[in-house]
């Protein structure tokens, strides 16, 4: 057993742990959006997790439940929101390259 345990804390630190979900992942699990799958939200939370800070997940995982709070970071003209905004719309698209 002492030699396989080297080897298992690599596999788990490569694979992760299922309850290491991020809010993004999380947030699209929870969703009752047509076509979400446990499979397709993880593809989406490990994206998010490379491209994303963890402020900037818990921003975009209230996205989930609040579309109109997307509009109002959209609209907004403040240059945080902006800088996020920028962002967000890089995650988005390389979410769509990787996981569909």
């Amino acid at each position: 057993m002492t030699k396989k345990f080297p080897f298992l804390v690599a596999v788990f630190m490569m694979v992760g742990a299922p309850v290491d979900a991020n809010p993004v992942e999380r947030a699209c699990n929870r969703s009752d959006r047509t076509g979400a799958s446990p499979q397709l939200c993880a593809c989406i939370g490990s994206v998010a997790r490379v491209t994303l800070t963890r402020r900037e997940m818990r921003q975009a995982a209230r996205f989930f439940r609040d579309p109109d709070e997307a509009q109002e970071v959209r609209a907004s003209n403040r240059p945080n929101d902006d800088a996020f905004w920028d962002r967000y719309e890089a995650f988005g698209e390389a979410a769509e390259l990787q996981c569909s």
